[in-house]
């Protein structure tokens, strides 16, 4: 993921600057320390209207103290945006925006949606999507899996038609 490599990125000098002090075998949470990666990357990753306002005055000093995950926040949000309001006539200056950044790994992710630009833009343009097939697919995936490779095909035909 994208995002908790940047996060780790950037969380990995302010452990290490932190002093390591002596602590109570019996305490579970340790004040001082930054959240875990993944914390931080479900805080950027949520509505900010839906975050709880301790863990959104958390990111904002974690945002502030790093101006390269400030940028990649800033960058998913605008995404988010896009993808909820269907505004994929937007991804252009997105993309620009991005660049115009030090961010190598969401320079990658510019450079994979620049490859089908057309398909990524129709994605992010129209209400259609291809979650109920994926599903389909995934489902008929595990029925194959569960004969272990000994069904024929009419004995799976019959399991995908009769299967809820």
């Amino acid at each position: 993921m994208v995002a908790v490599s940047l996060v780790v990125a950037a969380a990995s000098p302010q452990e290490a600057a932190q002093p390591q002090a002596e602590e109570p075998a019996n305490t579970t949470a340790r004040p001082g320390l930054a959240p875990k990666p993944r914390r931080v990357v479900r805080w950027i990753m949520t509505n900010p209207q839906h975050l709880p306002e301790a863990d959104a005055a958390e990111l904002k000093e974690i945002r502030a103290a790093c101006p390269h995950l400030d940028a990649a926040a800033r960058h998913v949000r605008d995404f988010a945006v896009m993808m909820r309001n269907l505004r994929g006539d937007q991804l252009p200056a997105w993309m620009d925006r991005v660049l115009a950044d030090d961010l190598p790994a969401l320079h990658s992710l510019v450079n994979g949606m620049r490859r089908d630009l057309d398909a990524v833009t129709a994605a992010l343009s129209t209400p259609w999507s291809s979650g109920q097939v994926e599903g389909q697919v995934t489902r008929i995936k595990l029925l194959k899996r569960m004969g272990f490779g000994r069904t024929n095909l009419d004995l799976l035909r019959r399991r995908i038609l009769h299967s809820p």
